[in-house]
């Protein structure tokens, strides 16, 4: 039986550093939710200014970096601009929809081949 990754270990190409000096660059991310999409939705500084909806997702989906206790939006806010658009691909990259594995028999050479059915007809 397989497992279903919900979480995925990261390094930050430069690295966050907090107030003392020290540098965080090792993380974890998780798989967003719907609730992590839609609750920004709300939030008055998305309302105000629509890109700063990254940096409320990034705070809701990244759950460690380094030894921080928590990771909250100033965090995102102060990470290097090379570390937050790493972090922007990698959501991108484990919360995209996959299309569906259709199996079927190629017509020409009568082989069993999977196939990529496109999702929701696109």
């Amino acid at each position: 039986m397989s497992t279903f990754q919900t979480e995925f270990p990261f390094e930050l190409p430069k690295g966050y550093v907090d107030g003392e000096g020290n540098l965080h660059k090792k993380g974890v991310m998780r798989l967003a939710t719907a609730a992590d999409e839609i609750l920004p939705m709300k939030d008055i500084r998305v309302q105000q200014n629509p890109g700063y909806i990254s940096i409320i997702l990034l705070s809701r989906v990244v759950t460690q970096l380094g030894s921080l206790p928590a990771i909250d939006t100033r965090v995102i806010e102060k990470l290097f601009t090379a570390d937050l658009a790493f972090l922007q691909d990698l959501y991108q990259k484990i919360n995209q929809i996959e299309p569906p594995v259709i199996k079927t028999v190629c017509p020409h050479c009568n082989e069993e081949i999977q196939i990529n059915w496109p999702f929701l007809g696109e």
